[in-house]
């Protein structure tokens, strides 16, 4: 059996079983107008999973089994850490990384690799429009999965504003800023957002950092691929904030 497969339920039974037994389920994908669907719905936002209506053609091409009754499940690779956890670890070296809606599963593993890396106390994403803790990003992350906690959020936003009120700075990363990340003077305890690859930072998410921040680019290129650019700006904040 493939991690694929083994990261994969598909039927109502399987999945409604799956659910009552705590399982943790990352996304559940279900037939549009399908009947008879509600209580499982219904079980799977209560548990924190994001639900994807689809149609059958793209039910069909997600399925392995040829009988997915309307009905398909994937299990995170790792279990998500918690919010709790997350905040009882703020102190003068906190250190977190919030990533606002990135897609690719490569590129969220590579972060979460550099953020074990410096020591970083955990890395957020939402739970809707953000890849996951898939095979894919695990494999990516070559083992910092293993280590660093990986939190799921209903919101950046709401969660951002938590972040503040437990007195941590926030810093977002934006093509466009004016302020050079290479100039900064970092302060922590703080965290660092990372942008969606195509459209950057959401308009509520800037409106709440403290600071947007750029990388400068000296060539012809007009930007670095996401997970590059979180390596620069996560071992320039930790390592120059105590500087």
């Amino acid at each position: 059996m493939s991690q694929q497969e083994e990261r994969q339920l598909e039927g109502r039974r399987a999945i409604a079983e799956a659910l009552a037994a705590g399982r943790p389920v990352d996304k559940l994908y279900v037939l549009s107008g399908a009947k008879g669907l509600g209580a499982l719905i219904g079980a799977a936002r209560e548990a924190g999973s994001a639900v994807v209506q689809c149609d059958r053609d793209r039910l069909d091409r997600l399925s392995q089994t040829g009988s997915h009754q309307g009905v398909i499940a994937t299990v995170a690779a790792y279990a998500y850490g918690s919010v709790e956890a997350l905040f009882g670890g703020i102190d003068k070296d906190f250190l977190c990384v919030v990533c606002d809606g990135i897609h690719d599963e490569r590129n969220l593993g590579a972060v979460i690799r550099t953020a074990e890396a410096v020591g970083a106390n955990g890395l957020v994403v939402p739970k809707r429009r953000s890849a996951t803790l898939s095979p894919v990003t695990a494999r990516a992350a070559a083992g910092a999965a293993e280590h660093l906690p990986v939190i799921r959020v209903p919101g950046i936003p709401a969660f951002l504003r938590d972040l503040r009120d437990q007195g941590v700075w926030i810093y977002g990363a934006a093509g466009d800023a004016g302020e050079n990340a290479l100039e900064t003077s970092f302060s922590l305890p703080a965290a660092l957002v990372m942008g969606n690859e195509e459209e950057g930072l959401h308009r509520l998410t800037r409106e709440l950092c403290d600071h947007l921040i750029s990388l400068p680019m000296r060539g012809k290129t007009a930007s670095l691929n996401v997970s590059c650019a979180a390596a620069i700006l996560l071992y320039r904040m930790r390592w120059s904030a105590h500087a």
